[in-house]
C-alpha cells in the first residue's frame, strides 16, 4: 500500500472513531489516545446526577452505609437507621437468654443515662419478641430504643454474629466492635473515642 492509501484508511479510521464518540488518536498511527472527552459519562455518573435520586440521603451517600437500615422497635414503631447519620451510636446487640447481655444491662443503662449525647440502641435477636419485652423490663432498659431483630438483618448488615457485642459508630461512620461484657469503665472508655472522633 503506497503512502497515500495509508493516509486514507488513517483518516477513515479517524472519522469512524469520531462518530461512535470516541475520542480521536492523538497521533496517526494511533498509538496513544487521548482521555474521554468529558461529554462521555459512565452509567453511575449519570444516575448520581439525577437531581430526584440525589434529594434522598440514602442515595446520595450521606448516609453510611451501615446505617441504610429499617427496623422495628419493641414497642412496634418504624425506624430508619438513617436517623443516627451523624450522631455517636453504641449499638448493644443482644438475646433474652444471654447471661453475659443481663450482666452488660445495669452498664448499659448507666451509661445511656450518663452520655444524653450519644444513641444508645439495643438490638435484640434469637429469640420472640414476647421474651425480648421480658428481657428489657426485667432489665430496667426500657429507656433506650431496642430494635426487633428476629431475622438477624441488622446484625447482618454490622457483621454482627454472636452476643453480647457492641458496635461503637463514630459521627463519621467509622465503626469499632467489642465483645461484652464490657461494665461501665469499658463502655465508658469506648464511648470517650466515639465521641472524640
Amino acid at each position: 500500500m503506497n503512502r497515500a492509501g495509508m493516509a486514507a484508511v488513517i483518516t477513515a479510521a479517524t472519522l469512524t472513531l469520531a462518530a461512535c464518540g470516541a475520542a480521536a488518536p492523538s497521533d496517526p498511527m494511533g498509538t496513544t489516545s487521548a482521555a474521554p472527552s468529558d461529554e462521555m459519562k459512565s452509567t453511575d455518573q449519570m444516575e448520581s446526577a439525577d437531581p430526584m435520586k440525589s434529594a434522598d440521603p440514602m442515595e446520595s451517600g450521606s448516609t453510611p452505609a451501615a446505617l441504610r437500615f429499617s427496623a422495628k422497635t419493641l414497642d412496634g414503631k418504624e425506624f430508619e437507621g438513617g436517623s443516627l447519620a451523624g450522631k455517636p451510636v453504641v449499638f448493644w446487640f443482644w438475646a433474652p437468654w444471654c447471661t453475659k447481655c443481663r450482666s452488660d444491662a445495669p452498664a448499659v443503662r448507666a451509661a445511656a443515662t450518663a452520655h444524653p449525647d450519644v444513641a444508645f440502641v439495643g438490638v435484640a435477636g434469637l429469640d420472640t419478641e414476647a421474651a425480648m419485652r421480658e428481657f428489657v423490663e426485667s432489665t430496667g432498659t426500657g429507656g433506650l430504643v431496642h430494635l426487633s431483630d428476629e431475622k438477624g438483618a441488622v446484625w447482618t448488615k454490622l457483621g454482627v454474629a454472636q452476643q453480647s457485642v457492641f458496635v461503637f459508630m463514630e459521627p463519621g461512620g467509622g465503626t469499632t466492635k467489642v465483645n461484652g461484657p464490657l461494665g461501665r469503665d469499658g463502655l465508658d472508655a469506648e464511648v470517650a473515642k466515639i465521641k472524640a472522633a
